[in-house]
């Protein structure tokens, strides 16, 4: 099968391969790139293991052909840190809030929420909750996701973090 020239911005940088048309988005990040961050699940855009940000929004990369990306700018987990490498907001939340137990849904989860305080500076929790359903974790029943969440939007905006009494 002859393979096709891709060209996309990964975490800033421009990278470029040779795929075959088949090829997943999500196996040109992990087997081309070498970013592992981003998870293979189930390999049928349920879990959201694999959600990585295309230019702008949060795309399941399972779902997705390399040469669907051509051109696009894309973030994956590596990316996600402060320039300086310091942990952003939201990985700082979910570690101060022990927001992951296996960790296997955490890079998903973590791009989700990334994109969804891009577009919701300051959510609910009922906001947070709808806006990661599509990414499942069979660890932490989500409450300590969801408070890394409210953690990272406080922090991003400028304002103590405060616990919900239970």
């Amino acid at each position: 099968m002859a393979k096709t020239h891709v060209t996309m911005t990964v975490n800033g940088e421009q990278v470029e391969g040779l795929v075959e048309p088949r090829t997943l988005l999500v196996h040109f990040i992990r087997e081309n790139l070498q970013m592992t961050g981003t998870h293979i699940g189930c390999d049928t855009s349920h879990c959201g293991a694999c959600t990585i940000d295309i230019d702008g929004m949060s795309v399941k990369s399972c779902t997705m052909f390399a040469v669907q990306a051509q051109g696009a700018e894309i973030r994956t987990v590596e990316g996600l840190a402060n320039p300086d490498g310091t942990l952003s907001a939201l990985q700082e939340g979910f570690r101060m809030m022990h927001g992951l137990q296996c960790g296997f849904c955490t890079p998903g989860m973590l791009m989700r929420a990334h994109r969804l305080l891009q577009e919701k500076p300051n959510p609910t929790e009922s906001d947070i909750r709808f806006g990661i359903a599509g990414n499942l974790c069979r660890c932490t029943g989500y409450q300590n996701i969801v408070k890394a969440i409210q953690y990272a939007a406080a922090k991003l905006n400028g304002v103590e973090f405060q616990e919900a009494a239970e």
